[in-house]
Formats: C-alpha cells, structure tokens, sequence
C-alpha cells in the first residue's frame, strides 16, 4: 500500500507486509491465515471457500481494501469465525471521474486516435477524420445507483447535459442530500427498458450471484447500434465473450473497461478491437485515494483490536 499507510501499521502493529506487489497463493493465504490475526487484503487476493477449509486458523479480521468483496468467499469465512469489512465513501469520486473518462475516451476515439498517432500513420487534420460522438444531450443509463452511480449522475448531467436514467432493484440509501442523483434522474422500471432508452450505459452494480453476466448476449442485444457500454464495476458483470462479439459485429457502436471477467487476464478478442477502451482497474488509482483506502481499512482494523463495532464491517 502508499508508504504512509504502510508507516502507520509499522508504528501500531507487528506487521508483515506482502513487498512483491504480486498477488498470494492460495497456500500462501492458507499460511497467512495460520499466522496473523488480522489480514489485509486487496480484490487480488482470491479467498475460496477451500482456504478456509484450512486448520489452525488465527486470523479474525479479513480488512479489504476496497469496496467490492466478492473475491471472499463471506459465508465460508463466517463459518470460520472471521469478520470482513471493506472500504466506502472514499472511493467514490476517482472511481466516477474514471467512468466519465472511459465515455470520453470511447465515444471520442481518443484511444484509437492515439494509437494511430503513435504509430506514425496520422497524415494531419481532415474535416471527416476519426469521428466520434458528443457525450452532450445524450442519455446516460446507469446500473446500479448506489454513491458512485450517483456521483456519475451528477457529473454528467452537471457538466455534460446528459439525461439520466437508471436502474436498481431497490431504492438507493442516501444519508446525506449531497449525495443524491439529479433531480430530473429518471428511474427506468426494469433493466430492459434502460437498455433499450440509453445512448451509454455505465454498470455500477455490485458483483453478485445474481448480477454476473447481466450483460451477456441477449442484454446486449437490446441496446441500440450506436450505444455505449462503460464498466467500472466488476469484471464477472459483463460476458466478455458476448461483448467481443457484439462489438465485432458493431452491434454496440463501443465500450470502455476498467474491470475484467478473468481479471488480469483480458480476452485476446477485446485487445484487437479498435472500438473499445481497455484500462488496468484503475478506478481509485489515485495517491489520494489509494492512501484514504488503506487509512480506512486500518480504521476497522482498530476497532477490532479495541473490541469494539467495525465500522464498515460486511460479516
């Protein structure tokens, strides 16, 4: 993690830290969960339930840096009498900047502009040259209006005129005014029908059983030729598959990606496509952010070790 975060679990805790900055093993987890009594863990980290199958486990706290949890297997970490919590609030807003960038990024071709400038093929300005499309006026269709989605919200109808339109299955938890959607945010009654309405869509909904491929081949094929897909939510949600083809076949006019089915891995297809933006999970890349993360994940660690509630506990 950032050097100050690392510096303050130094000075309040004998702490072993993971210096390779590559993601551990299951054996190596099955040994960290034997030796540590709290772990902090990133989406990197791929907790099955068979690491917790293990004998002689010490660890009580699982403390996830981020807010997505579904590389934990919660129920199989339950019954091992180990609690999770995540990070968030301080996600929010790198994590939205990001997606607004991804719709630029897509909908303006500056990806394939650059690829094309770097390759040493851009002849000079031409009046049909490499057109792409205004975010301005459009409808934005977002899944899942929870605080990032409505963060997006906001941006994009305050800085971009879009229209929004969203979807969930239950209606969002706002604690404070500041973090509402636009007024003029209109709910669309089923998926479906977002689909169908919105010139982009940008996925914010959680990764669960039941939202892994709800963008798959029939979901897809409800949206129109000159729509948008941006995915800054989790790999699983999208069939990757099923997009590759769908923008191979231009079905969908693009699509911009933070987040992957097979993450690290990214589809041989999706690499070769010019109409798709392809970024390294780089929601709350920020030093900022990525400090107030690990900050906050110490938070509940402290709780912990003082006995008393987590506050951002998830089991």
């Amino acid at each position: 993690m950032p050097a100050p975060v690392e510096a303050v679990i130094s000075e309040r805790y004998d702490a072993l830290f993971n210096r390779t900055d590559v993601a551990l093993t299951s054996d190596q987890l099955v040994q960290v969960l034997q030796q540590a009594d709290v772990v902090i863990t990133t989406v990197t980290d791929k907790w099955h339930p068979g690491i917790f199958d293990t004998t002689s486990i010490r660890t009580k706290l699982l403390a996830n840096v981020g807010v997505g949890v579904n590389h934990i297997a919660l129920e199989a970490a339950r019954r091992a009498g180990i609690a999770v919590s995540n990070t968030p609030d301080v996600v929010t807003d790198d994590t939205a900047d990001v997606a607004i960038a991804l719709m630029l990024m897509a909908m303006r071709r500056l990806g394939e502009g650059e690829r094309h400038l770097r390759s040493g093929a851009w002849g000079g300005l031409r009046p049909t040259f490499m057109l792409g499309r205004t975010l301005r006026g459009k409808t934005l269709g977002i899944v899942g209006y929870g605080r990032i989605g409505r963060a997006v919200a906001r941006i994009a109808h305050d800085a971009f005129g879009m229209k929004i339109l969203w979807h969930a299955p239950r209606d969002p938890k706002i604690d404070d005014p500041a973090t509402a959607g636009p007024v003029s945010a209109e709910r669309a009654g089923t998926l479906e029908e977002l689909l169908q309405r919105a010139d982009v869509v940008s996925l914010h909904c959680p990764a669960t059983p039941e939202t892994r491929h709800l963008i798959n081949a029939e979901t897809l094929a409800l949206m129109p030729e000159h729509a948008y897909l941006i995915n800054t939510a989790r790999g699983d949600v999208v069939h990757e598959a099923a997009l590759a083809e769908a923008l191979k076949a231009r079905a969908i006019a693009g699509a911009g990606l933070d987040v992957y089915e097979f993450e690290p891995s990214v589809s041989a297809e999706l690499k070769e496509l010019e109409n798709v933006v392809l970024v390294p999970h780089l929601g709350s890349a920020t030093i900022e952010t990525r400090t107030n993360m690990g900050m906050r994940a110490l938070q509940n660690v402290d709780a912990f070790v003082a006995g008393l509630p987590l506050p951002d506990r998830v089991v």
